[in-house]
């Protein structure tokens, strides 16, 4: 690219959700192959420290673009936060209690009498009351420890608990390559509690004054996810170079395998990547409803996302 058409292109900056894992793949590999220039676009990805620090960020207009969850941005957006989602990524909850495979942890019956470490208020733990509600579970059935992210994979490594409340996108991946041991991810979503994962955020100012910036984004990222989904171990490649201390190669793709079946769910598989229908919406709000983030009054599908800027 010439430095005239370089000097052309439009600035746009992504803060992710966290630190770069295997989920964060596509948009490494899609800025790598040019498909973001290819839109006239001059990506710049930040890490993130949390999906409700990325959000706030967005609101605050000091990013353009979020990847966040969506059911974080759905509590602040319920308190008077100015943004909306234009895409999802994620479309089956990574919700998931992670623990060794050894540990024989596959049902939900298995927790009695078990460790779980868990961080209170993190967007796992809020939606375990409902999936301890739905399974027959009791606070009693338990011992918990509390703990940030890193503290609750290292209780599981160290044997300090049996198993984390966490994300099957990424803790399962450390922890599988820390010990040399399989995982078992049991997906809140097989057991009745769904809700949508990682999206794409923007403030409703740019929705106003900038919509066109947002569909060559999104084209771009489509793209990424799809040709991603196709090429993961390039994906994983992208990162290495980029972000050699991201992790091992093995537990970059690990975390990405894992991502990839939940990038769909039923109502969306004959759909190109992002697209939700307003059913996956709806069944997002009815869970964060049942466990107390939404009121009955912030039902409206229309205050939370968009398909407009999709391609």
């Amino acid at each position: 690219m010439t430095s005239a058409a370089a000097q052309s292109l439009e600035k746009a900056t992504l803060m992710l959700n966290w630190y770069v894992t295997g989920l964060h793949s596509p948009l490494i590999l899609g800025k790598q192959k040019g498909y973001f220039k290819e839109e006239g676009i001059d990506l710049e990805i930040l890490e993130g420290r949390g999906s409700g620090p990325t959000v706030q960020a967005v609101a605050a207009e000091n990013v353009m673009f979020g990847f966040a969850d969506l059911t974080s941005m759905m509590a602040l957006v319920a308190k008077g936060a100015p943004v909306i989602s234009v895409g999802s990524a994620l479309q089956t909850s990574p919700f998931a209690v992670v623990s060794l495979k050894e540990k024989g942890i596959e049902k939900p019956s298995d927790i009695q009498g078990r460790t779980i470490a868990m961080t209170p208020g993190d967007s796992p733990s809020q939606s375990w009351p409902l999936f301890m509600e739905k399974n027959g579970l009791q606070a009693s059935d338990f011992k918990t420890v509390s703990g940030d992210a890193k503290t609750k994979v290292n209780a599981v490594i160290t044997g300090q608990a049996d198993a984390l409340l966490g994300f099957a996108t990424d803790q399962g991946s450390q922890i599988e390559s820390v010990t040399g041991k399989p995982v078992t991810n049991m997906l809140f979503a097989d057991h009745g509690v769904n809700s949508i994962g990682s999206s794409f955020i923007v403030n409703l100012e740019t929705v106003e004054e900038n919509p066109e910036l947002i569909k060559k984004v999104m084209r771009a990222a489509t793209r990424s996810f799809e040709y991603t989904v196709q090429h993961p171990q390039e994906a994983v490649d992208a990162v290495r170079a980029s972000y050699p201390n991201a992790g091992s190669a093995e537990s970059l793709l690990s975390g990405l395998n894992t991502a990839i079946p939940l990038l769909k769910s039923p109502g969306s598989a004959d759909l190109r990547p992002l697209r939700v229908t307003s059913a996956q919406i709806q069944e997002t709000i009815k869970t964060m409803i049942a466990v107390g983030t939404l009121k009955t009054s912030d039902d409206d599908v229309s205050k939370y996302y968009t398909d407009a800027f999709l391609p």
